[in-house]
């Protein structure tokens, strides 16, 4: 009897993880444990038959990293939607007749079949669960028996915003100090900032900005009478809060600055000073001034940045091309949510129960547009989210998936990238 020829399997590896293996030729090797395969017999192929649902079939191996990334999604989907779908599992690597059965060259492959067991599609290579979930969608196939979809929208505020408009930070949205105010007066419009620090974050998200000409724009208040002075002659006691945020008190005179510095702990800087500080530290992906404490991290191959907001932390990840590691706080508790991406699609996500929340708001032609960076968050649950939501009547939007706001960054062009939270630019 001929030896059986052996299955060769390449792995390929895209950062610190491999994302698809590739199996060459009609060679085939030893099964480890035979009797953990699972094997579609014709008695299952009746009972799929009579059962008339679409079936997800994934051919893997259990030793195969992409496959194992695999595993945890389809024991999900097969709970999730038990009845509505099958889901099956098979590992080539110890039933080789499968890989030649179903013609796979590369592993994990996904093989959609619709409910009469014709083939609709297939994909190479590790699926994320919401992809999965879309492409049946795309398919035109209805795997939520009618159930709809759950999640919070809110298209209408449950309470108007009442606050005076000049009482309100342009950029944070934030309820305004009038002794931390800044202001930026222009020939055709006024924006009024809670503190410098959201002056700069606006005055990052310019397009070209020629930064002599907009700081002749600006004015700070000065902390010790209230009065408007221009922010390049002004003084500034820089200074550190409990939580590690920068803290900036503006003065018109160095010697008011030093004064207040004899009971408030802080160094006295210049207009320049303070710009090099505030802008120093930029999100990976729209190129924002933040501040570390405020920002999510983010983490691609051996390199750590920040992201400005959830969402921009995800955008890195379609920015740069290639998988990254995400810690976030839950927007009311602080709770870390860490992600990780695989190819555009979300790895792994803890805790599982995350969801995202895209801020939104209708735009002069009536279609929905993102409200800023301001207005998104992930929220371990959606009790979390629904809190946050209570304390904020005025806000507009919906509750996603993570996986859907990463999706939603990777189908940005590099246009649109180039452009991202930019004024006037942002779409």
């Amino acid at each position: 009897m001929k030896t059986p020829a052996r299955i060769v399997i390449v792995l390929l590896v895209v950062g610190a993880a491999a994302a698809t293996i590739i199996l060459k030729g009609n060679k085939s090797r030893d099964a480890a444990n035979p009797t953990t395969a699972v094997v579609t017999s014709d008695a299952a192929a009746a009972t799929d038959a009579t059962a008339k649902l679409p079936k997800l079939l994934d051919l893997g191996a259990t030793k195969c990293i992409p496959c194992k990334m695999m595993a945890p999604i389809l024991e999900e989907l097969k709970k999730e939607y038990a009845g509505k779908m099958k889901v099956e599992f098979i590992d080539v690597w110890q039933n080789e007749d499968a890989g030649k059965k179903y013609g796979v060259e590369m592993i994990p492959t996904q093989i959609f079949y619709d409910a009469n067991g014709k083939e609709l599609f297939r994909h190479t290579g590790f699926f994320g669960k919401e992809d999965i979930l879309a492409k049946w969608k795309e398919l035109g196939v209805d795997i939520s028996g009618g159930k709809p979809a759950a999640g919070i929208v809110r298209e209408t505020p449950v309470a108007a915003d009442t606050r005076p408009r000049d009482s309100v930070c342009f950029m944070c949205d934030g309820t305004i100090d009038p002794k931390t105010k800044a202001l930026v007066k222009g020939q055709a419009e006024q924006h009024a900032f809670c503190a410098p620090h959201c002056y700069f974050i606006y005055f990052s998200s310019l397009v070209n900005p020629d930064a002599k000409a907009e700081e002749a724009k600006v004015s700070v208040t000065d902390w010790e009478n209230g009065n408007l002075v221009p922010s390049a002659t002004a003084s500034y006691l820089y200074g550190m809060g409990t939580k590690g945020r920068a803290t900036i008190k503006a003065f018109a005179t160095g010697e008011a600055a030093t004064k207040e510095q004899q009971s408030a702990p802080g160094n006295l800087v210049t207009w320049d000073v303070l710009k090099a500080k505030e802008l120093t530290t930029r999100c990976a992906f729209c190129d924002r001034a933040v501040y570390p404490e405020d920002a999510c991290g983010v983490e691609f191959g051996s390199t750590h940045g920040h992201g400005c907001c959830t969402h921009c932390s995800l955008g890195v990840a379609a920015r740069l091309k290639q998988d990254i590691e995400i810690e976030a706080k839950d927007g009311l508790t602080g709770e870390m949510i860490r992600v990780k991406t695989l190819d555009g699609q979300i790895a792994s996500l803890e805790p599982g129960t995350a969801i995202a929340w895209f801020g939104q708001k209708k735009g002069p032609d009536g279609k929905w547009v993102s409200a800023g960076c301001f207005k998104q968050g992930f929220f371990v649950n959606e009790t979390n989210l629904q809190k946050w939501l209570d304390a904020r009547p005025a806000m507009t939007g919906r509750q996603i998936t993570i996986a859907q706001a990463l999706s939603d960054k990777m189908k940005l062009s590099p246009e649109q990238i180039a452009k991202a939270c930019k004024l006037g630019e942002c779409k």
